[in-house]
Order: C-alpha cells, then structure tokens, then sequence
C-alpha cells in the first residue's frame, strides 16, 4: 500500500512539472521535466535500493514494510531534499539584492 502511495505521488509530481513546465515554455520543456523526474527516480531508486541492501534484511520489519517499501521511502525523502534545495535556489535567484540582505 505504502509503495503504491509513493509511485501515485511520483505520478502527480509528473503531471504538475508537465503542466508547470508547458505553461511557463512549451511542450518540449514539459516533457524534458518530466524525463529528469523519471531519471531521478530511476537512479535514485537503484541507489537507495543498494543502501538498503546493506541495513535492513530482506523481510524488513512488517509485511507491509520490506525492503522495497523502505527503499522507496528513503527515495522519497531523498527526492523531497533534493526539489526542496532547487525550489530554493531558484526563488534566491529571483529576488532582489537588497531585498535579499533584509
């Protein structure tokens, strides 16, 4: 259940780039959003698959919690990161300088 939650929130967050990316430039831009988010996710999700590997066995500590769960948790969080700092910089960037030093 958990995981189906995490790849469901991976849809949406597909759709909101797309269609954020498709208004702000064009259709191009929408999709190349989109294929970032897919290649984060992949890679992102081999990652954390190796990390968890390493930490937790196979049966993990529930039925519903397993390794896999786990593995998509720690993507989440890692993915969550990683937006939240670019979502970041890039409002530091449109702010002014002396508005910045307040």
């Amino acid at each position: 259940m958990i995981t189906l939650l995490i790849f469901y929130a991976h849809v949406v967050a597909a759709v909101a780039l797309y269609t954020k990316r498709w208004q702000e430039a064009n259709w191009k831009e929408g999709f190349l959003a989109v294929g970032f988010l897919l290649l984060i996710f992949s890679v992102g999700w081999s990652i954390s698959t190796f990390i968890m590997k390493l930490l937790v066995s196979e049966k993990g500590f529930a039925v519903w919690l397993d390794r896999d769960t786990l593995s998509l948790l720690l993507l989440a969080v890692m993915e969550c990161a990683f937006f939240s700092i670019q979502i970041r910089r890039k409002h530091a960037k449109h702010i002014p300088p002396a508005v910045r030093a307040v």
